[in-house]
């Protein structure tokens, strides 16, 4: 009769192990890709008011050419200084959103250690099972030719009673 592996539920839970961190780094990785697609969203945010914020000053500019009247110009630059302040906002929220992004990458890197180190307890334990199974194996073998040779004694010797008897 065959014997059972010993560390056969090691083996499972080990197994277990790895699939749930496989399951977190397949996580990790969602949450990386929202956290990019949110910072894109925010660039784009920020680049738009970088854009208006350029085309005001433009506008300033060319009022002073045209040689505009004070208050208008004073007027222009008091909205401008809010434009500026919504910028100053938005480059916050982007790099906010940089440090979210960091961070998703960090914990990416953390699951795929945690899953390599998994992997490779399952891989020991692999190669732990096929050295068992050789070494049962062998011991199985010698079993059989123990068997073998009682038998053939047990013969041998019946053999030699009947030779005996006749």
């Amino acid at each position: 009769m065959a014997k059972k592996y010993p560390l056969e539920q090691l083996v499972f839970i080990k197994k277990k192990k790895l699939e749930e961190a496989e399951r977190i780094l397949r996580e990790a990785k969602d949450k990386l890709d929202l956290e990019e697609e949110k910072l894109k969203k925010v660039e784009a945010e920020r680049d738009k008011v970088l854009k208006h914020k350029q085309d005001k000053l433009e506008q300033i500019r060319d009022a002073l050419d045209k040689g505009t009247r004070t208050d208008k110009i004073e007027q222009m630059r008091l909205y401008l200084k809010l434009v500026k302040e919504k910028l100053i906002a938005h480059e916050k929220k982007v790099s906010d959103q940089v440090k979210e992004v960091e961070k998703a990458e960090e914990a990416i890197e953390a699951a795929r250690k945690v899953m390599v180190l998994r992997q490779q307890h399952v891989e020991k334990l692999k190669e732990h099972k096929g050295e068992w199974t050789k070494e049962m194996l062998k011991e199985l073998e010698k079993e059989e030719a123990k068997e073998a040779e009682e038998m053939s004694t047990a013969r041998f010797i019946r053999q030699k009673k009947e030779n005996k008897r006749s």
